[in-house]
């Protein structure tokens, strides 16, 4: 058989056979992680279940495997070819992530899918009847592998223990990065593989060897989990909702909440998120965890190492990371705070919080309560839900949606324009006003994130912020107008707004336009908007532009 790298072979060919080996390797790794799966629906003796993700993972390792080895010895991927295969890569994965979904709903006999219903739940159907939907089903797979964290199961406590345990796995594998994991085990060294792991938007090496590098990112991210589990298992128990809880239950909640919650995912396996507690301790120990999966990861190696934790402050990002944080909060807290009259059954009915409530009052201390998970749930792009934002006046829901379209930082595995974009626009902004005032002649350099860039280096950097934040900005507004007409009266353009900025920033949060009801149109629409923001929108453009043009300049 001729090798794929004979010159007398077409260009689209070879560059197709890159591509269909890569995808299929993704394909491949996403049928493994099913085929695990089926041990846990075994354990819960969840048969049908159990079935469908044999199914799911024989279809989807056919698939994969197949055109895994029919281009087997297709070209190392180059930059062009990485940005496609991101961008089909997550597409394919998506479609192929929706069968657990989509075949659990018709495998399942109706009685048995009445039994998963909570006992003395204040509803009758179970919200796996809805994934019989396959749209409803491909937007579940695609808000859990993008860590969008928007979702069609009303009632998640009504879900079979296996399709839960789906749903936190494809979020926690996806907040890394499938690219990164697949990259880590199967990827050859070289160009190739950080091809593929530059594409996916992440340029942070922490090892020379990108495979190193990513191997690096998954024990950090594994020993986080561990110890995020730990912490929240705990405070389950702890908790006056969690301290009735059998053992098990506690555990399977904390479990799958750390996955969620260090993801920055925000999928719940609770029926209100993480109201369902009501719990100021639950929310405190969830704040640090959401924040560790919004700073990037070679700065987690970085402090780790060194064992200095001032790395986090001299980082340029993390520390604004940080200062956006606090401020926020108290930004958030003084907009509710003032808005009480008018919202005043969103913050009603509240525990004391840290004795806050003898001091301001229990309404003006829910209010900061929940202005402090709310926001930096947003700002991480978890997506957690403590409060009926629908409920907050609009100044409050365009703050949130603010902190959403903004991100954390780059390099982690939050989803948003991201901080380092937005620093980098304020310094340009600076650097090109510093110009005016000087003379032609002027060598004009700058700092930018503790390095010194000279004029062309600047103009690069400012130029790729600018535009992918401003093609993130027009897709946000398109699509905002395309939804403010698919919504009921009840909605106005905030919550339009904030339900869009949620989806594109892969958060999570909803003021409840988002649910089986929607129009199929915001749907897909929706789909589009979680694919591009987990790619930030080059790829997938590069993606569109070789189905029409191929991939010659």
């Amino acid at each position: 058989m001729a090798s794929l790298r004979d010159a007398h072979l077409p260009r689209w060919r070879t560059d197709f056979a890159t591509i269909a080996r890569d995808v299929g390797s993704l394909l491949a790794m996403e049928a493994a992680l099913m085929a695990a799966s089926v041990l846990v629906a075994a354990v819960f003796r969840e048969w049908y279940v159990a079935l469908a993700f044999v199914l799911s993972s024989v279809l989807t390792a056919a698939v994969g495997l197949s055109s895994r080895r029919a281009f087997a010895t297709a070209p190392n991927p180059r930059m062009k070819h990485g940005m496609i295969i991101a961008a089909s890569g997550w597409l394919m994965t998506a479609v192929f992530g929706s069968l657990p979904f989509f075949l659990s709903a018709l495998l399942v006999p109706p009685d048995v899918v009445a039994s998963y219903v909570p006992a003395g739940a204040s509803y009758a159907q179970s919200s796996l009847a809805y994934f019989s939907n396959p749209l409803h089903a491909f937007f579940e797979s695609m808000s859990g592998w993008t860590g969008s964290g928007l979702t069609m199961a009303v009632h998640e406590p009504s879900l079979p223990r296996g399709i839960q345990w789906w749903r936190s796995l494809i979020q926690w594998v996806g907040g890394v990065g499938v690219i990164v994991l697949t990259v880590s085990i199967l990827a050859r060294p070289g160009s190739g593989s950080y091809a593929l792991y530059r594409s996916e938007a992440r340029e942070e090496k922490i090892h020379p060897s990108i495979v190193s590098t990513v191997r690096t990112v998954w024990k950090i991210f594994l020993a986080y989990t561990v110890l995020s589990i730990l912490a929240l298992f705990v405070a389950i128990r702890l908790s006056g909702y969690g301290s009735t809880l059998p053992l098990w239950e506690a555990g399977w909640q904390a479990i799958n909440h750390a996955m969620t919650g260090l993801s920055t995912g925000g999928f719940s396996v609770t029926d209100n998120s993480i109201a369902t507690y009501d719990s100021p301790l639950i929310e405190f120990v969830l704040l640090p965890v959401m924040t560790l999966g919004a700073i990037a990861f070679p700065i987690h190696y970085a402090v780790l190492r060194d064992r200095d934790v001032d790395l986090f402050r001299s980082d340029v990002q993390t520390r604004w990371l940080l200062i956006l944080l606090f401020v926020g909060v108290l930004a958030l807290s003084v907009q509710n705070i003032v808005s009480i009259p008018a919202t005043q059954g969103a913050f009603e009915g509240t525990k004391a919080w840290l004795g806050l409530d003898a001091v301001l009052g229990p309404i003006v201390a829910d209010a900061a309560r929940d202005s402090t998970f709310q926001w930096i749930s947003a700002l991480t792009c978890t997506g957690f839900q403590s409060a009926p934002i629908r409920q907050w006046a609009d100044g409050g829901k365009l703050l949130v949606s603010g902190a959403m379209v903004l991100g954390g930082t780059a390099g982690s595995t939050v989803g948003g324009i991201k901080i380092i974009r937005g620093y980098v626009i304020s310094r340009g902004i600076q650097w090109q006003f510093r110009r005016v005032f000087l003379p032609a002649s002027a060598v004009v350099g700058t700092r930018l994130n503790g390095r010194r860039v000279n004029r062309e280096e600047m103009e690069r950097e400012f130029s790729e912020a600018a535009i992918v934040t401003l093609l993130w900005l027009l897709v946000l507004a398109a699509s905002s107008l395309v939804l403010v007409n698919l919504v009921g009266p009840s909605y106005g353009y905030a919550d339009v707004l904030f339900e869009v900025a949620s989806a594109q920033g892969n958060v999570g949060l909803s003021t409840g336009i988002t649910g089986p009801s929607m129009h199929p149109v915001a749907e897909a629409m929706f789909l589009l908007n979680m694919w591009v923001g987990r790619l930030e929108i080059i790829p997938v453009l590069v993606f569109a532009r070789s189905l029409l043009y191929g991939l010659d300049p």
